[in-house]
């Protein structure tokens, strides 16, 4: 690309002083935000040691001494609720993209697998994820049937699988339904059948339209992975129950919600970012 000097083509003083009012702008917007920002804290911190139990809440659940003690613990832990969440995420979307996919099937012979889609989709998105844990945890070993594993890291997976199986199959549904009639149109004209219409000119679009809200969904499953410590998993909040059981001190719960926050944070930005250039993307003149 050619610079202005090359082209010939020089700004105007008028365009010049535009540029500077906003770059004035924009610094005194970050000084009056950075201020604010540090008042407010300020005003949070002083309110929060001035009150009259903070000495009880500090040795409670700010002891460094046993934060550093259940620290190393409680991060081998939470290593089990990231392998938790590497093994049931790929598996709940593809549970999410078929049972999105069987919905939109409109053949009338497929009607019982349309129906039991829809029935899967509304019972297991209205159970709590953490009943759903407890109902499958607790249930299927109770029923003693040969060949199903009764180990409670697998059956927890499966509970969480069931439960965001539902809430992804209807993410992925609602992009398949908002691609317009027109692109399926079309790609029939060109010779294509109802289902390579389907995989090369509806999925990608909707699939591209759903990953914010499906990146929504990993945050959500990677808190989600704690509740399989009611079944007895030795993860992240299981070690911090173990030592805060051991010395009545909360401080290793902050450690496990601390690793919690610098997985989730990071995630929550990226798909802020990605959502914002999707939008920009849709609107007038986006590439």
């Amino acid at each position: 690309m050619k610079s202005s000097s090359e082209t010939g083509w020089v700004k105007s003083e008028r365009q010049l002083a535009r540029e500077a009012r906003r770059r004035r702008r924009a610094v005194t917007s970050g000084v009056v935000a950075g201020v604010s920002t540090a008042v407010v804290l300020g005003l949070l911190a002083v309110g929060l040691t001035a009150s009259p139990g903070w000495p009880r809440v500090r040795e409670t659940f700010f002891s460094w001494p046993h934060f550093t003690e259940a620290f190393p613990d409680v991060l081998a832990g939470f290593w089990t609720n990231v392998k938790i969440f590497l093994i049931a995420e790929p598996v709940i979307l593809a549970v999410g993209l078929a049972v999105a996919l069987v919905r939109g099937v409109k053949t009338p012979a497929f009607f019982p697998l349309r129906a039991l889609a829809v029935l899967y989709t509304d019972v297991f998105r209205g159970i709590p994820t953490i009943l759903l844990v407890f109902l499958v945890g607790f249930g299927v070993p109770a029923l003693n049937l040969q060949g199903v594993p009764d180990d409670p890291m697998v059956l927890g997976v499966f509970a969480l699988i069931l439960s965001y199986g539902a809430y992804v199959a209807e993410v992925f549904r609602s992009g398949i339904d908002s691609i317009h009639p027109s692109q399926r149109a079309a790609a029939r004209s060109l010779g294509l059948s109802q289902m390579q219409s389907l995989r090369h000119v509806v999925l990608p679009q909707a699939v591209r339209r759903v990953v914010p809200p499906l990146l929504n969904d990993f945050a959500s499953l990677q808190k989600d992975t704690a509740l399989v410590s009611v079944l007895g998993v030795v993860e992240a909040l299981r070690q911090a129950q173990i030592h805060s059981s051991k010395t009545f001190n909360y401080t290793p719960y902050l450690a496990a919600a601390l690793l919690f926050v610098l997985l989730t944070v990071p995630m929550a930005r990226f798909t802020d970012w990605l959502a914002a250039r999707a939008e920009s993307r849709r609107a007038p003149g986006g590439r």
